[in-house]
């Protein structure tokens, strides 16, 4: 889902004062390890996958911040791994605006991420004092935390 209004400045650049209307959103900087596997073949035809887009599709299925998506995202992700295939397979530059896009909205690197307002963090990081960061982690992030330290 995208985020209303312009990117975040960096601290002391910013004209309005006001408080974030969308809040960053903290996650912890481990791969995910719940992603669904690539299907053995493409929807379109059965052909196999190349390589480029299994390693793809491996890196986006683990990306940390993967355990925040439903089954829409799921799909979402599977349609553009379908795109990035036939990018891969073809080399034509009409899939590459759309690859592009679908991968903004992924979240697929850093700068998309700013976009998204998600932020990676240490979990080092954790173990520090500072209970504003504490509290503006997500709330399921402290669940499971709370639950692996029991």
């Amino acid at each position: 889902m995208t985020v209303r209004g312009r990117k975040p400045k960096p601290p002391g650049e910013a004209l309005n004062r006001n408080a974030l209307e969308h809040p960053w959103v903290e996650v912890l900087n481990v791969p995910f390890e719940g992603g669904p596997e690539l299907p053995k073949a493409r929807a379109d035809g059965g052909q196999y996958w190349p390589e480029w887009t299994r390693e793809k599709w491996d890196a986006w299925r683990r990306m940390p911040h993967a355990w925040l998506w439903g089954p829409e995202e799921w799909s979402y992700a599977l349609d553009a791994i379908e795109i990035a295939g036939s990018f891969h397979r073809t080399g034509d530059t009409k899939y590459a605006a759309e690859l592009r896009n679908r991968e903004k909205v992924l979240g697929t690197t850093a700068h998309y991420r700013r976009d998204l307002r998600i932020r990676y963090i240490d979990p080092q990081d954790l173990l520090c004092t500072d209970r504003k960061r504490h509290r503006a982690m997500p709330s399921k992030l402290m669940r499971e935390d709370a639950n692996d330290s029991a």
